[in-house]
């Protein structure tokens, strides 16, 4: 049997494809972290209203997103949700939809435990001084919570990155689906999928490396 052989040259020719999959690959990142926190925020703030009215439809809403796998949620938004409401929806904008609301489900968890952890006596201390509900929430209560939602916020986020790759499965050309792109014209996978896992190593690797960091520091300060 021939050993391998490998030729990394023939991909020069497709590094602006790859380029392009890497330049989407990160907007859907940060696009949908930002929308994430949005959302989170949202549901987290809301979800401290002790009216179940309130609670119930967002406690359904975060554990559908949080308890069912992001790739049978894309595929659900960009194939059945069109059944249903006789609309098609563009690859894009469902995958925005979908990975925005999944990371935001889990943001909303991250800031409802952050807040809620905060020491009763912070809260029963900023009543005393008057303040009012959201002055209490800015001044008081969030700043404390923020340094406690940091670490999960950016191992979250790191998840995320990765998550984007199944974007690739509804045709949104992304880092992975480029790749399959290429590798059906050069019929060399190994050589396009190894670069990929490369990219993605050294995307995540350093980012991990910053959570790790960030975690240390602030174990050391308590």
């Amino acid at each position: 049997m021939m050993a391998y052989q490998w030729n990394f040259e023939l991909l020069l020719n497709y590094l602006p494809l790859l380029g392009h999959g890497i330049m989407v690959t990160l907007a859907f990142t940060l696009g949908t972290i930002v929308l994430g926190l949005i959302i989170g925020l949202a549901i987290g703030m809301a979800r401290l209203s002790r009216l179940r009215i309130v609670n119930a439809p967002l406690i359904l809403l975060t554990e559908v997103f949080r308890c069912t796998p992001p790739l049978v949620q894309l595929v659900w938004f960009y194939y059945a949700l069109p059944v249903l409401i006789d609309v098609q929806i563009p690859g894009t904008l469902a995958a925005t939809l979908v990975l925005s609301f999944y990371v935001g489900a889990f943001y909303s968890e991250i800031f409802r435990g952050g807040i809620i952890s905060i020491e009763k006596g912070q809260w029963e201390a900023a009543r005393a001084l008057g303040l009012r509900p959201w002055s209490m929430m800015r001044k008081v209560i969030l700043p404390q919570a923020i340094r406690r939602m940091v670490p999960p916020f950016m191992n979250q986020s790191v998840i995320q990155l990765k998550t984007t790759s199944l974007v690739s499965t509804i045709a949104v050309p992304d880092l992975l689906y480029n790749g399959s792109l290429i590798t059906a014209e050069t019929y060399r996978p190994l050589e396009v999928y190894t670069v990929i896992a490369l990219v993605y190593f050294c995307l995540l690797f350093p980012a991990t490396r910053a959570v790790q960091w960030y975690e240390r520091r602030l174990a050391a300060k308590r």
